[in-house]
Order: structure tokens, then C-alpha cells, then sequence
């Protein structure tokens, strides 16, 4: 290009568009071995009348006025002593100090610590969003806090039955035996158990087991337990051979469980680990006793479903912005999920009263009043709420970090992107709340399909029709946390 020919005008590293400011030292020209300076190939030439040596660039077509790379923008790099923004750059544009520390300040959003690097007072804009994220979240503590005290449970009423000890023992024998003595029809098993603990320990116990395709087969040498009603130790009828021994195999899969996330997810993976123990002791210091004590079952659950999600998630992901959003769509979400749940448990009329739950009521006896309708509502609180956990908690993260790829995204921006997500994740998180449903009652499933009787009736039955309001209702409440969570980490992201 010839010398004098004009070109675009493309400023010098770390120089702002439109010229240097005035009073700046100007590099040195390189020359041409005479003491004359040689014009940059790519350079203006001085314009009579505009600033700068070179004036302004020319309008481009796309380009805003107000873009945050333009001269005399107002911008988070001013805190650095520059006087120019530090925002996004377009392809081509230079890399200077200013946009090192847009990149670490979006580095130390990304991080979650809610600030940025510079030492000036956080922007308006993020300090009204850290106000919202409090005023939505005080109360919802509150209210957790004040539902915690006012339903801490009470002393819980012992059982009407008679107690009984489980005693532990090995199979030492399996024969072939008459279920009464001297009747020859061996339909029975005799099975010989030498007991480990109790008050017949190392001392071998004949147990008859009916043969039927509902007792269970025990083989040499398999640990079992045994229910000793307190009677006398030396009387086999004082003894009922009931179950195997399970502790030894659980444990050895609940390390390898721990193990696996250990490995995974690190320090994360045991913050995890130490969230899962507090949500099981939530469930069986507060929730498990306080039902019993006679407390709501609706009330109970929420409240510690609550109190879960606060501990858990706060623990495991951090004090963040991006973690407040999780939360709050979990809390929108699970309200909503409580609301239908007790609309339609009672229109379909569901009484609660299965098997088990017909058992639990004629083991604790009159003195224990307890809600089978409530125990449902209960069941599906808590069922959806890991689910919740881990929609919400994948949106909020998933729309941080859009906005921390492209910080030019705006909240509709950010919002389309994140839902485009949150349509592929809750077509699956609902595939696998059904299929998680449908497996536990299996067995259940079965016994219907076998018996007499249309399609509409096994439906409508009392327990099929439990799981399908269980399972709608909570997919309902999935649904609706992903524009939820993702609207509101939208309006945060992009006011960080």
C-alpha cells in the first residue's frame, strides 16, 4: 500500500479507538535510516478540524454508538485508572490491560465470588440483584426455621406389640421335614441355625420354614436373623427365623459408592457425600419422629424438605448467586408440587390406606394418630424433591455459564439459550421420575395385570391410582422448575 494512500485506522496495542488521549507519549516511528519517520502501512493520515491524529474510525456497518469498546465509555476498567470501557472487544480489536481484567473479573463471577476485581463500590445493578436474592430467601429461612420449632417432635408413644430381639445366627444345616410332628407330609424345612449373639449363643436352634413359593430358600453357611419374643430361651417356638443378615454386603456397596464420588468429584463429590448424611439425618431426627409424635405429614415434609435443600445444596455448591438461584426455583417448585398434590388427593379420593400403611396404623394403635392421605402427600414431597434438586441446580449452572461465554448476552438472550437446554433436560429428568416410579411398584403392576378386569379399573384402583397422582404431579412440578429457574438465573447472570 502506498504511503499516503489512507487506511483503515486501527489503533495501537492497548490504545483506544479514535486515538491516543492527549498527553501520552507517543512510540517512536520507526525510520528509514535518514532521521525521517516513516508513516504505519495501515495508518490515517491526520484530518484537519477532528481529534486525534488520525480522527475517529469510520462508521462500520453493525456498530453501535454505544458499544462498551467505544471512546469514553463508562466501564469497569475505569476503576483500573483507564479512561476507557473494558467490555467485550470484537474480532480484530486489540487485547489490553483493560480486557485482562474483564476476563478476571469474569473469571471471579464465574467462581462465585459475586465481585469483581476492582476496588471501587459493586455496581448498582448487582447490588439490587444481591437485595432481591436476599428479600426472596430471608423469609423462605424464616419460614423453615419457625416450621422446624413449632413441629419439633415430641416423645414418640412405643408400639402396641409385644417387643421382641433380633438375634443373629449361621445356617449350619437344611433338611427336608414334617411341618407337624408325625403328620409325613414334609411340605417343610427344617433348617439349623447355630446362634452368634442372644441368649443362646453357640448353641444350634431347629427352625421349620414352609416350603411355598412365598418363604424364602436358605442355604449352608448364609447369616440370618431371628425375632425372639423374650420367652424361654431354650423353646424353639420362642424364636422366628425371618430375614438374612444384609450389613456386611451393604457396606461394603455404600464405600464403593463413596468411593466413586470421592474419586469424581473430589472435594465437591465429599461435600456431596456430607450433604446425603445430613439429609438422612433430617429424615430420621426430625421428619420420621415428628409424623409419629402426630405432627401434619404435609407440614412435616415441607418443612424438612426445606431444611434439606437449604443445607445441602448451600453445602455442596457454595454461597453463590448462581446457587440462591437453585434455590429459590426448588422452593417455588416444591410449593407447587404441595399445592396439587393435595388438590388432587382429593379429588381422586385417595385414602392412603395400603398394605403397608394399614400395617404401620395396627402396629402403633390408637394412641398415634396418623394421616394416611397426609403420608402420601408426604412420600411425594419428598420423592420430587431430589429430582428438583438437580434440575434447578443443572439450569442455573448452565445459564452461568452462557452468560459467562458471551457476557454480551443479555436476560432474553440467556433465557432462550437456557431453555433450549432445560427442554432436553426435563424430558429426561420426567422419563426417569416414571421410570423410577413404575419400578417400585413393580410387583404391584404385575398383580394387576394378572387380575380380573379392564384396563379402566386397574387404573382407577386405590394403589395404581396413588402412583399416577405421585408421579404427574410430581413431573407437573419438574416442568415447572425449569423456565422458573432459568428466568430468574437469567435477570441474575446478566447483572452480575
Amino acid at each position: 500500500m502506498h504511503p499516503d494512500d489512507p487506511g483503515p485506522r486501527h489503533p495501537y496495542p492497548g490504545e483506544p479507538r479514535g486515538g491516543r488521549p492527549s498527553g501520552r507519549r507517543r512510540r517512536p516511528e520507526p525510520g528509514d535510516g535518514h532521521g525521517h519517520g516513516v508513516p504505519r502501512p495501515r495508518a490515517t493520515p491526520p484530518v484537519p478540524g477532528r481529534p486525534g491524529p488520525g480522527g475517529p474510525p469510520p462508521e462500520r456497518a453493525g456498530r453501535r454508538p454505544d458499544a462498551p469498546w467505544a471512546p469514553g465509555t463508562e466501564g469497569a476498567g475505569q476503576e483500573h485508572g483507564g479512561g476507557y470501557a473494558t467490555g467485550p472487544v470484537p474480532a480484530g480489536a486489540p487485547t489490553g490491560t483493560g480486557r485482562r481484567a474483564a476476563r478476571r473479573r469474569a473469571e471471579e463471577d464465574h467462581a462465585g465470588t459475586g465481585h469483581g476485581h476492582g476496588h471501587g463500590a459493586p455496581s448498582p445493578a448487582g447490588r439490587r440483584v444481591r437485595n432481591l436474592l436476599v428479600a426472596l430467601l430471608v423469609p423462605c429461612a424464616l419460614a423453615t426455621l419457625t416450621g422446624l420449632v413449632l413441629l419439633w417432635p415430641g416423645p414418640v408413644p412405643a408400639p402396641e406389640l409385644p417387643p421382641t430381639e433380633q438375634v443373629h445366627g449361621d445356617v449350619q444345616s437344611v433338611q427336608v421335614a414334617d411341618c407337624s410332628p408325625g403328620s409325613g407330609d414334609g411340605a417343610c424345612t427344617g433348617v439349623t441355625v447355630r446362634m452368634t449373639d442372644g441368649p443362646r449363643a453357640g448353641r444350634d436352634l431347629v427352625q421349620l420354614v414352609p416350603t411355598e413359593p412365598s418363604s424364602p430358600r436358605f442355604a449352608v453357611g448364609d447369616p440370618v436373623t431371628m425375632a425372639w419374643s423374650g420367652g424361654n430361651p431354650d423353646e424353639a417356638g420362642s424364636y422366628q427365623l425371618n430375614d438374612f443378615q444384609r450389613g456386611p454386603a451393604l457396606g461394603w456397596l455404600a464405600a464403593a459408592f463413596a468411593v466413586a464420588v470421592v474419586l469424581l468429584g473430589r472435594l465437591r463429590g465429599f461435600a456431596a457425600l456430607v450433604g446425603l448424611l445430613l439429609s438422612f439425618a433430617v429424615l430420621l431426627w426430625f421428619v420420621l419422629p415428628a409424623i409419629l409424635s402426630g405432627g401434619s405429614p404435609l407440614a412435616v415434609a415441607v418443612t424438612g424438605s426445606c431444611l434439606i435443600m437449604f443445607v445441602v445444596l448451600y453445602l455442596t455448591h457454595g454461597f453463590s448467586a448462581r446457587t440462591s438461584c437453585a434455590v429459590l426455583g426448588t422452593l417455588a417448585s416444591l410449593a407447587l408440587i404441595g399445592v396439587l398434590g393435595y388438590a388432587f388427593t382429593a379429588a381422586t379420593r385417595l385414602t392412603g390406606l395400603d398394605d403397608t400403611t394399614a400395617n404401620l396404623i395396627g402396629t402403633l394403635g390408637p394412641g398415634v394418630p396418623i394421616d394416611p392421605r397426609g403420608l402420601v402427600l408426604a412420600g411425594l414431597v419428598i420423592g420430587a424433591l431430589g429430582a428438583l434438586d438437580d434440575v434447578t441446580v443443572t439450569q442455573a449452572s448452565a445459564v452461568w455459564e452462557l452468560g459467562a461465554a458471551n457476557p454480551r448476552l443479555g436476560p432474553r438472550e440467556l433465557f432462550a439459550a437456557g431453555m433450549r437446554i432445560g427442554r432436553d433436560h426435563v424430558a429426561s429428568a420426567v422419563n426417569t421420575l416414571v421410570l423410577a416410579y413404575a419400578g417400585a411398584a413393580l410387583p404391584l403392576l404385575l398383580l394387576f395385570s394378572v387380575a380380573a378386569g379392564g384396563v379402566t379399573e386397574v387404573l382407577t384402583s386405590q394403589d395404581v391410582a396413588t402412583e399416577i397422582v405421585r408421579t404427574l404431579v410430581g413431573s407437573i412440578g419438574l416442568v415447572a422448575a425449569v423456565p422458573v429457574t432459568t428466568g430468574l438465573a437469567a435477570l441474575v447472570a446478566a447483572r452480575r
